[in-house]
């Protein structure tokens, strides 16, 4: 973002206005704590704020700071429409182009509202007035700490909305274990502790909160669900609707589920495939410099960053599994060297 663009949104932020933040399709940790960090920041600068996302996030996300705030576009359409009509800003969170809205998108594009992408994912669509994109940050939760430090407001960081933005972190980085080799990271991850939160209560209300049925479904998906293919360095977990509905599926329940694949000894590149709602759910996880973003977008039309990227297959289960296994020889020599 150019200084004179930055300027220009400081200016349109001196007054009060009418302000919707937007957060991407199936909400991750990062959606949902930049999200909820902004929206801190927005009310204390003395904004009317909403908060929505196309569809609800998972419930371990439940304890953050300002949730009871966030509206779900599927289930509340008719107060989102007249809140995306009424805004005078939208804040575009934690992707990169208004089709990751789904259902929403519509409604979102049609908006006379000024819009403004905060975003660290690559190529960015030309859907936005402003442009706050630097894809070598770790995460988006990262860049709105760099927004609001930009706006000469860093002192308008309290400990609920470092919090947030901690969290979003630690979730787009798997706790610090990729997309994280920048210094700078490290040290907004210093300041938030400064403002004075508890790292390790956060840890463990994000990852210390399986149900019982969630836990289960992860060691079956460990136990009878995953395939390695040791000759392509590459490990993969399927999970069909019966599975997920044998185990009570919730929102949230195969996050991180993919990491334990990667973990395997001589694995580079991971994938969990699971089916819900018409739709298998694509997530890639990888070691080094090998590049799942690039499998994402080209084989299943998605997206995400080098080590982490996922995508929705609107084929079967099995043709979903077919294609990836048998794009599996075009990266051997890449797997098999990724350092």
């Amino acid at each position: 973002m150019q200084k004179s663009e930055l300027k220009d949104i400081i200016g349109l932020l001196e007054t009060p206005r009418k302000i919707l933040i937007t957060t991407h399709t199936n909400p991750d940790g990062d959606a949902i704590g930049s999200s909820l960090a902004m929206y801190g920041y927005l009310k204390k600068k003395g904004h009317d704020v909403s908060v929505m996302m196309p569809d609800p996030d998972p419930a371990f996300l439940s304890w953050m700071p300002f949730h009871s705030s966030l509206l779900v576009y599927r289930d509340q359409k008719e107060i989102c429409l007249k809140i995306i009509e009424q805004s005078e800003i939208i804040f575009c969170l934690d992707y990169n182009g208004l089709g990751r809205l789904s259902d929403a998108e519509g409604d979102v594009r049609k908006a006379k509202a000024i819009k403004i992408l905060i975003d660290h994912h690559r190529d960015p669509a030309p859907d936005f007035n402003y442009v706050f994109s630097v894809i070598e940050t770790s995460s988006t939760a990262e860049l709105v700490y760099d927004f609001i430090t930009s706006c000469g407001d860093e002192v308008l960081i309290d400990h609920e909305i470092a919090a947030c933005i901690y969290a979003g972190i630690i979730t787009d980085t798997g706790s610090f274990s990729y997309s994280c080799n920048y210094e700078k990271t490290y040290l907004v991850t210093a300041d938030l502790f400064r403002k004075g939160i508890n790292g390790e209560h956060i840890h463990r209300l994000v990852y210390d909160t399986y149900s019982e049925e969630r836990l289960r479904l992860l060691g079956y998906s460990i136990s009878e669900k995953l395939v390695v293919l040791s000759e392509f360095n590459t490990a993969y977990i399927y999970l069909s609707k019966d599975d997920l509905d044998r185990f009570n599926y919730q929102i949230g329940d195969t996050e991180d589920v993919v990491n334990y694949a990667l973990s395997i000894d001589g694995i580079n590149l991971a994938a969990l495939f699971s089916e819900r709602n018409g739709i298998v759910r694509v997530s890639l996880r990888s070691k080094g410099n090998f590049p799942v973003n690039d499998i994402a977008r080209k084989y299943f039309n998605g997206g995400g960053h080098i080590n982490a990227a996922g995508a929705d297959s609107y084929s079967s289960l099995e043709e979903t599994v077919r294609t990836f296994v048998e794009m599996l020889p075009e990266y051997k020599e890449k797997l098999a060297s990724v350092y």
